[in-house]
């Protein structure tokens, strides 16, 4: 590829073939330096005002450009028309990828030219200025205030040509390529004896390509990730992780609200003692009342040791008879072992009923605890069963307590989203970095591109 020219050069724009005397037209002008010929396939050198045949390649078409030479088409602000057609292609493992360049021209801006791998295609322009070399672990270079990594080295060969070509171009000409990448942008350097030459690729969607050129049909699907494909993800992951923070600060913020407005005053505090086996264990509670229909919150402390207790309880409204059955079941064991002392469970813990309307209550209470710690003990020194464990507790039922459970539900559900995002995200950026010469390496250079 060579360097972009800004006005037509004056020359005849036909020739004919030497090979087949078939005329051949000229779009580039005289900024052509080869070209094959329509009729016979030859390749012609026109650099000099004598036309040479180089050689009689007689290839055939074994590959079909998707853009036809001739058209004319509008990318990126100007009008083109299509001139070149070649396949390159490299050899990676043991592997052929194969991959196709479409030469572009337009008398005032020059040439500019299209690149197309398995639907992936981009918009490419040479440029003068050498990159600047970055020092790191992995190669890279800087172009523009932008820094792009090494992605592949491998050796180009020119396997099929077609049409108008500004360089020398000849089957079977070998390049080196190396192709740095900050998506949606491409460096690409290849060097050959005597000349290295940089081009600046942009990602395009091929449905863009289509339309620019009036194209029939729909543009053929892109199969798997490209080294410089802009990542769907980009910019989403971090807006999600700010909006998750935004929302929890947010919803800290009417709980304080709410934990504030809502009054949670004792309504009934009473204490007791039950021992199993020592007659009928339910009673009910003297009438309390609830001034305003709210949630209703149950505390129980118990004085359990080494043992559980439940508690069936039914709220009932003195005044219509609805009750509002909920049960509490506890337990609390401690000890020492080889690994030091050990605690489990609690011996209190309380409960939400929400959404009690308000009125004249009471409850009936019915606990249970272990009945072997009562009966199955039995004294050595007088072969008779210790006297029942008693277990004292204390009930402290509270009016107009907040809930703040659906607080914790979303908060837990809140950071989902933009982890599932983060997740596909870093899938992307690994799978662009599994075809390139990194690939051992691409988890870890998977934060640094598309999670944004």
């Amino acid at each position: 590829m060579t360097p972009m020219v800004t006005a037509p050069v004056v020359k005849a724009k036909g020739l004919n073939c030497p090979n087949c005397g078939n005329a051949v037209e000229l779009k580039g002008f005289a900024y052509t330096l080869r070209v094959t010929c329509p009729s016979c396939g030859s390749m012609l050198d026109t650099s000099e005002p004598n036309v040479k045949l180089l050689g009689q390649f007689q290839q055939k078409m074994t590959r079909m450009p998707l853009i036809p030479l001739g058209s004319r088409g509008h990318l990126k602000g100007a009008d083109w028309d299509l001139i070149g057609f070649q396949t390159r292609a490299i050899v990676v493992d043991g592997t052929t990828y194969e991959w196709t360049e479409y030469v572009l021209f337009n008398p005032y801006k020059g040439f500019r030219y299209l690149t197309e791998y398995q639907g992936h295609w981009n918009f490419v322009t040479t440029i003068e200025s050498i990159p600047e070399p970055v020092i790191g672990i992995r190669p890279g270079v800087k172009y523009k205030d932008l820094t792009y990594k090494h992605f592949q080295h491998a050796n180009a060969d020119t396997s099929f040509v077609l049409g108008e070509f500004p360089w020398k171009v000849q089957l079977g000409e070998i390049v080196g390529a190396d192709d740095y990448v900050a998506p949606p942008y491409m460096l690409s350097a290849e060097t050959t004896s005597d000349e290295i030459t940089w081009s600046l690729g942009e990602y395009t969607p091929g449905s863009e390509i289509w339309q620019g050129f009036k194209l029939p049909g729909s543009a053929p699907s892109a199969v798997g990730v490209y080294a410089n494909q802009p990542s769907p993800y980009e910019g989403k992951v971090r807006g999600l992780w700010l909006l998750m923070f935004f929302l929890m600060v947010s919803l800290a913020f009417a709980a304080i609200i709410m934990s504030g407005m809502a009054r949670g005053g004792v309504v009934f505090d009473q204490k007791y003692a039950f021992a199993p086996g020592n007659g009928e264990p339910s009673f009910v509670t003297p009438v309390f009342e609830l001034k305003s229909t709210s949630n209703v919150e149950l505390t129980i402390k118990t004085s359990l040791s080494n043992s559980w207790a439940y508690f069936n309880f039914a709220l009932i409204n003195d005044d219509t008879g609805t009750a509002y059955n909920f049960g509490k079941e506890m337990s609390y064991y401690y000890g020492s072992d080889s690994d030091g002392s050990w605690t489990e469970g609690s011996a209190g813990d309380s409960v939400m009923v929400p959404r009690i309307p308000a009125g004249h209550y009471y409850l009936r209470v019915e606990p249970e605890m272990d009945k072997a710690k009562a009966t199955s003990y039995v004294s050595p020194a007088t072969g008779k069963p210790y006297a029942p464990i008693a277990m004292n507790y204390e009930l402290i039922l509270k009016n107009d307590v907040p809930s703040f459970a659906l607080f914790w539900i979303v908060i837990i559900l809140l950071p989902i989203p933009p982890i599932v995002r983060a997740i596909q995200a870093a899938s992307f950026n690994n799978r662009r970095w599994q075809e390139s010469d990194y690939a051992t390496a691409s988890s870890s250079s998977s934060s640094d591109d598309d999670d944004d």
